[in-house]
């Protein structure tokens, strides 16, 4: 029987290598081989220590096409996008070749790669492996409904339901294009290809998003809701970042708790929002309004040239005790903290899922994608916190931030589904029942003799309740 090598390929943002640790993490755990495929650029700039982090993880890279000076900005995904398709595939493809089509193991004491787990914007990566005889699953890491929005797409636009109507609605602007951006037609077409491969892999679990889970299922050859990966198989922090933890936040969370557990004000947009300093500005009043201590994540690509004078504003406006402006932090431990009492947050799927399970209430300023999916979520299904959608008004800012402090109702909502998905992430709960099948199927590809998918796989996730 062969031994199982996974080769996973995350697309080279933080949020996905982030969620593709994490279930690297998990696959090591259980006992399989795993290599982990990085980009030059992005292995250059995490450097010997995130590998030193995780020494049973072997990483590997491939170019990504663009100059080391790229700035891989948010307005310049398509152009990665499309770099990674044509340089970045043609390198892909003779390192799988190389990593699969041999006998016995090779120098680094691995055997062959008999799985690709691929990043399900990057269709290449699927489409390469099966052509060279490996099985793909595809991963998804944002949520399931966002990912059966995507799909719905086609659909919708057949009904006649996109594009919206100049004018109809409740719109304050009108969105007669958006589904003609680039970013969205290559998020579209991947999640159109994701039926191809021979699983789709979500980080969530059947108690958050059990309709939409339960509708994927219907179009995908199988499907796996194996998450909060970060809650089951955590991998070293160090290895997931690719700016550096300023850990000295926590001293500082230590010194408010003192003071009074839960009344912080935690603010971090993710690693790709980008905001004006106007819009700075609107938040830090409602912030200072607000009246609660905060420590607030400005990444140094943030704000661009103003970047140094918002730091000095926001600390001289409220004092060092009052408020902690940081670059980057070690967002888990932060959320876990006794002294967070709210987070401020773009919903971006990593982050809403860290504050799920802490029980931490967030208001929500969705930035792009999938964000707005999650803050809806966030705010009117599970009713863990407070969706501001895309205003940016210091009087919102104030309003929001005061009633996620301070509501018992919200509070409760957090706590409440904190306890469900830890449930769920325990050794008979839903997710980590699922993730064991999941190391099954890739056991299984990884032996072809062996039926890969049961005949009645489907149907017996059907009764489960998936």
């Amino acid at each position: 029987m062969a031994e199982a090598h996974v080769l996973v390929f995350p697309f080279p943002a933080q949020g996905h290598l982030n969620s593709f640790l994490h279930f690297s993490t998990g696959l090591l755990r259980a006992g399989l081989h795993v290599t982990f495929l990085h980009t030059d650029h992005n292995l250059r700039r995490l450097g010997a220590e995130a590998a030193a982090a995780s020494p049973l993880l072997r990483f590997l890279s491939v170019p990504d096409g663009l100059p080391d000076d790229h700035p891989r900005a948010v307005d310049s995904l398509p152009e990665l996008m499309e770099s990674l398709r044509t340089t970045g595939a043609a390198a892909y493809r003779g390192l799988l070749a190389s990593l699969s089509q041999r006998a016995g193991r090779d120098a680094d004491g691995f055997p062959p790669v008999t799985c690709v787990v691929a990043d399900g914007i990057m269709p290449f990566a699927a489409d390469i492996a099966e052509e060279l005889g490996v099985p793909a699953i595809a991963y998804r890491t944002v949520s399931a409904c966002a990912v059966l929005a995507y799909l719905s797409v086609p659909r919708l636009l057949e009904l006649g339901d996109l594009p919206f109507p100049e004018g109809g609605g409740d719109l304050d602007e009108p969105l007669i294009d958006t589904h003609e951006e680039p970013l969205i037609k290559a998020v579209v077409a991947a999640t159109l290809h994701s039926r191809k491969a021979r699983a789709l892999m979500l980080n969530t679990t059947n108690s958050l998003e059990r309709s939409s889970v339960a509708h994927l299922a219907r179009e995908m050859r199988d499907v796996f809701a194996v998450g909060p990966l970060h809650a089951m198989s955590p991998a070293p922090a160090v290895a997931t970042s690719l700016w550096r933890h300023d850990d000295g936040c926590l001293a500082w969370l230590d010194g408010q708790a003192q003071a009074a557990e839960q009344s912080v004000v935690y603010i971090s947009l993710g690693s790709l929002t980008v905001i004006s300093h106007g819009q700075f500005t609107e938040f830090l009043s409602g912030l200072v309004a607000a009246g609660y201590p905060f420590l607030w994540v400005l990444r140094p690509d943030m704000l661009g040239a103003s970047q140094d004078a918002a730091l000095r504003e926001a600390i001289s406006t409220v004092g060092k005790d009052r408020a902690c402006v940081v670059p980057w932090v070690p967002q888990r431990d932060v959320l876990r903290h006794r002294a967070v009492g709210c987070f401020l947050t773009h919903s971006g799927w990593n982050s809403t899922v860290e504050g799920i399970v802490e029980g931490v209430p967030m208001v929500c300023w969705p930035f792009f994608a999938d964000q707005q999916i999650n803050s809806r979520f966030v705010g009117a299904v599970w009713r863990n916190g407070l969706d501001m959608k895309d205003v940016c008004d210091r009087d919102v800012v104030e309003k929001t931030v005061r009633e996620a402090m301070e509501s018992a109702e919200i509070r409760r909502s957090a706590h409440a589904l904190a306890a469900q998905v830890k449930r769920d992430i325990a050794d008979d709960g839903c997710s980590a029942l699922e993730f064991r099948r999941l190391v099954s199927f890739i056991r299984d590809l990884s032996n072809p003799a062996a039926p890969a998918v049961p005949p009645d796989a489907k149907s017996r996730r059907t009764a489960d309740g998936y």
